[in-house]
């Protein structure tokens, strides 16, 4: 039977199965562990998979079908392995917000960098705008000029007093959606917008931290209708790219890639110490955000830190 997974929680997932309009719990057979050796879980939510009843309650998923694109994060415990967040995506929402709590340096464009690998869309969502002050709205303009020039979209929307939410909804129509961001920022409120029957878990930011507290332990997809379905995840605390190399950041820096067409060392110019390097030369003139720089700058700087680590810890 052919099946689509819905949640995954660790060694068991939900696979619905539509010749027989239900959901059924599965597992994996050992030797598709085997086979992914380089992944956490072989099998993630949007995974479209071949399953057989084990008995009259369980299934074993036996294979997994050839993915169009996937979203991964590195394992915690080890640099070399992925772990999958979801698969076969249509776009990624991303939700953040300028205050409770407030936006981290960075995040954004961490997250675009598992994107853009597999040429994923993303929106880019600053939810609470009901909360934002005239000085958070200038900030908020500010990112959407910038992002939209590079072509990515931007929205502002409350799931308090509606603003936003009937263009997000339209934006959803007809598409598989992944719906990640940092802990607190709403996600679960607006997914309650977008699908009111849901009605998910919702918590307020903790008061002792003033940063967000999970609601979603694993992720799970929600179907809106026959053609429209929401991939909820878990809240995300930071993202470490230590498993990739310095080019792979420098490529998937969409402008900076595009730019580097005019350097001296062209695709292989890591945009730092080289001479007659576009990338610099549009940033000085303004051309290219400095902000995306020196985020861009970070990421390397960890990468290489790890790469550093790596090679002396034995010593």
């Amino acid at each position: 039977m052919h099946g689509l997974i819905f949640r995954s929680t660790g060694s068991w997932y939900e696979v619905y199965v539509k010749e027989i309009q239900k959901t059924i719990p599965s597992r994996i057979v050992g030797k598709l562990k085997l086979d992914k050796e380089n992944l956490t879980n072989p099998v993630a939510v949007g995974d479209e998979v071949e399953v057989e009843l084990e008995d009259e309650i369980n299934g074993l998923i036996k294979s997994v079908l050839p993915r169009k694109n996937y979203i991964a994060r590195q394992s915690p415990k080890s640099r070399m392995q992925l772990h999958l967040i979801a698969c076969n995506i249509d776009q990624a929402i991303l939700i953040t917000s300028i205050r409770e709590p407030d936006l981290k340096a960075g995040f954004i464009d961490r997250f675009l960098l598992t994107t853009e690998p597999q040429n994923i869309p993303v929106i880019i969502v600053f939810n609470k705008w009901d909360i934002y002050t005239e000085v958070d709205r200038m900030i908020f303009l500010d990112i959407k000029n910038l992002y939209e020039t590079i072509g990515y979209k931007v929205l502002a929307v409350s799931s308090k007093d509606q603003t936003g939410i009937a263009e997000l909804k339209q934006c959803i129509q007809g598409k598989v959606n992944l719906l990640s961001g940092q802990s607190g920022v709403g996600k679960s409120s607006i997914i309650n917008n977008l699908q009111p029957d849901l009605n998910l878990k919702t918590s307020q930011l903790s008061g002792y931290s003033g940063k967000g507290i999970h609601t979603t332990t694993f992720a799970e997809m929600f179907p809106v209708n026959e053609q429209t379905f929401i991939i909820d995840t878990p809240g995300i605390k930071s993202l470490s790219f230590n498993n990739l190399e310095i080019m792979d950041v420098a490529h998937n820096y969409r402008e900076f890639f595009e730019a580097s067409t005019s350097c001296k060392f062209g695709s292989q110019c890591t945009h730092r110490n080289e001479p007659d390097c576009a990338v610099k030369e549009k940033m000085l003139a303004g051309i290219i955000s400095e902000v995306r720089y020196k985020n861009y700058l970070n990421v390397l700087e960890e990468i290489e830190a790890q790469n550093y680590w790596e090679r002396n810890k034995k010593y």
